[in-house]
Order: C-alpha cells, then structure tokens, then sequence
C-alpha cells in the first residue's frame, strides 16, 4: 500500500469554488485502478490549506495509471487552477 500526501494550497477566497470542484473530481480518481481510498481535510489555522491523502495499491497505479489517464486530464482541468503555488506531491509506504 502507498499513502499519496499532498498539501493542496487553495487561493484565498475561493475555498468553498474548489470544494465543489473537488466534489465533481472526486469519482475521476475513485474509478481508477489500484485507488484504495482517498480524504480531503481542511486546516483549522490556514483554512486556504486543504491535506489530501490517497491511498494506491502500487505508486504505478498512481504516477503512470491515473496521472497517465484520460481522467487525470478532466481532473487536472477541475482542479489545479484553484492552486497558488501549485502543491508537491509526495509517496509514503508505511513502516510501523
């Protein structure tokens, strides 16, 4: 299992636009193969900061499955205007 983190900075002010964006996004990336699951939190001190976890069966699944899909396009088309910078991305495999 890979644990995808990613801190998603979202423009001040049009938090409440990317939660709906995000909603609309969400089934483009729970289709795919290897998707485990998937949570979005909102920061209670930064509230533009938003933390995405994913979870994937192999990191393929995510760097070359998803990011390699037609999905990713309409995701990336739903969602990576609303980041300002855009966010880095990172893998996790868990050891404990």
């Amino acid at each position: 299992m890979v644990l995808e983190h990613a801190i998603l900075p979202v423009r001040p002010g049009s938090e409440a636009d990317f939660e709906a964006a995000f909603a609309h996004a969400r089934p483009l990336i729970s289709g795919r193969p290897g998707f485990v699951s998937l949570s979005l939190s909102r920061s209670m001190e930064s509230p533009n900061l938003y933390l995405l976890l994913v979870e994937w069966d192999t990191l393929e699944d995510h760097t070359q499955g998803f990011r390699g899909s037609e999905e990713y396009g309409q995701w990336r088309a739903l969602l990576h205007h609303f980041y300002e910078p855009f966010p880095v991305v990172e893998h996790f495999v868990q050891v404990i």
